[in-house]
C-alpha cells in the first residue's frame, strides 16, 4: 500500500476520483454490489479509513466512497443534519451534537475502531526538552498563558522563544488533548499556529527550531525521522508513545480510543452496511499498517455486534475514554 500520510488533502481527492472512476455500467450488470459511501470527520481516523476505503475498493469497484477530512466537530456538523453516511471522530460525540442529531430524526451507532496516542513533538535541533509533565504542558497551553519563552518553563532551559502548533478547534485531538491538559475542552490559549491538517503540523515543527506541537500517533509514527517525541512524566517514569504504551494505557493521559459513527438509515443501505462491517473485520490488519494501534480482538468483535444488531446512542456519554477497559464498556448492558 503507497503511505497513506504523505500527502493527506490529495489523497482525499484521490479516494473520490478513483472510486467514482470505478462505478461502470458492469459493475450493475454483474449484479455486484453499487451505491455511494459518504465519510467525513476526523484528519485522525482519515488514514484509517481511506485504508479501508483503498481496499474495499478492489473487492467492490461497484461502490464509490469519499473521504473528507472536515475535522472531528466538523464532520458532526455535516453528520448531525444528514449530510454524510458516517464520521470519524477522534473523541466521542458531545451532547449537544447528540442533540442535533435528535433534532433532525438521526439516530447513530458508535463504534471505537483503534487506539490512538496523541504525541508531544518538538524539532530535532531542540537539544535540551527530554520530558515534560503534564503540569508543565498546562502551564504552556492553558488559556493566557503567559508562556513566551522555552525558560518560562524551565529556568534551565534557554532563553529563546517557544513557537507553538496544534490541531484547529474543528479537531477532536483539540478537544481532548485541552480536556486531558488543561481540565476543560476547547480551553487553550490563541496564540499558535492552527492547522485542521496534521501534516502542515508535521512541517511546521519539522522546519522550526523553536516549535513545539501536537498530533496524533500515526503522524509521528510516519516522521521520526524529522521529529522528536517528548516523553511524558508519569508516576512510573517518563513514558513515550508507542504501540505498546499506548494499548496498556501507560501512556497517559493522552492515550484514547478514536471512532467511526453511522447513521442507523445508512447503515441499512446495503453498500454502507457491507463496507462498515468490512472496515470493522479489516481495521486490526489496516490500523496497524498506517501507524495506529489495533484494539483486542474481542473488541472488535463486541463493535461488530454492536453494529449488526443496529445498536443506537454513545456509550462513552458522561464517560472517559483515556484508560479505559473497552471490553468492560461494550460488553455493559
Amino acid at each position: 500500500m503507497t503511505s497513506i500520510l504523505a500527502e493527506k488533502k490529495g489523497c482525499a481527492i484521490m479516494v473520490v476520483a478513483t472510486l467514482g472512476l470505478a462505478c461502470g455500467p458492469q459493475n450493475v450488470e454483474n449484479g455486484g454490489l453499487n451505491g455511494t459511501v459518504h465519510a467525513d470527520g476526523s484528519s485522525t481516523v482519515f488514514p484509517i479509513t481511506e485504508a479501508v476505503a483503498e481496499e474495499f475498493q478492489g473487492e467492490h469497484p461497484g461502490v464509490r466512497v469519499t473521504v473528507g477530512i472536515s475535522g472531528t466537530g466538523g464532520g458532526f456538523k455535516k453528520f448531525t443534519v444528514g449530510e454524510t453516511d458516517i464520521n470519524a471522530a477522534s473523541r466521542t460525540i458531545k451532547p449537544s451534537e447528540i442533540a442535533l442529531a435528535t433534532g433532525k430524526g438521526i439516530d447513530f451507532i458508535e463504534l471505537p475502531v483503534a487506539f490512538d496516542g496523541i504525541s508531544v513533538l518538538v524539532n530535532t535541533k531542540n537539544d535540551f526538552v527530554h520530558t515534560m509533565t503534564v503540569a508543565e504542558l498546562n502551564k504552556i497551553w492553558q488559556p493566557e498563558s503567559t508562556v513566551k519563552k522555552w525558560s518560562d518553563v524551565r529556568r534551565e532551559w534557554p532563553s529563546k522563544p517557544i513557537n507553538l502548533y496544534g490541531p484547529g478547534t474543528d479537531s477532536g485531538t483539540f478537544d481532548y488533548f485541552t480536556k486531558a491538559i488543561n481540565g476543560e475542552e476547547r480551553a487553550s490559549r490563541a496564540d499558535f499556529t492552527a492547522s485542521e491538517d496534521d501534516n502542515v503540523l508535521v512541517q511546521g515543527i519539522a522546519g522550526d527550531e523553536n516549535a513545539m506541537g501536537y498530533i496524533g500517533y500515526a503522524y509521528y509514527a510516519e516522521n521520526k525521522s524529522i521529529l522528536k517525541v517528548v516523553p511524558i512524566e508519569t508516576e512510573t517514569g517518563p513514558i513515550s508513545p508507542s504501540v505498546a504504551t499506548i494499548n496498556n494505557g501507560t501512556y497517559r493521559p493522552l492515550s484514547r480510543p478514536v471512532f467511526i459513527y453511522v447513521t442507523t438509515k445508512a447503515a441499512d443501505r446495503p453498500e454502507v452496511d457491507v463496507f462498515v462491517k468490512y472496515y470493522i473485520e479489516n481495521a486490526a490488519s489496516l490500523v496497524t499498517e498506517v501507524g495506529y494501534v489495533p484494539l483486542p480482538e474481542e473488541v472488535y468483535q463486541l463493535a461488530s455486534e454492536r453494529f449488526e444488531n443496529r445498536t443506537p446512542g454513545s456509550i462513552f456519554l458522561g464517560k472517559k475514554t483515556a484508560g479505559v477497559d473497552l471490553v468492560d464498556i461494550l460488553g455493559s448492558p
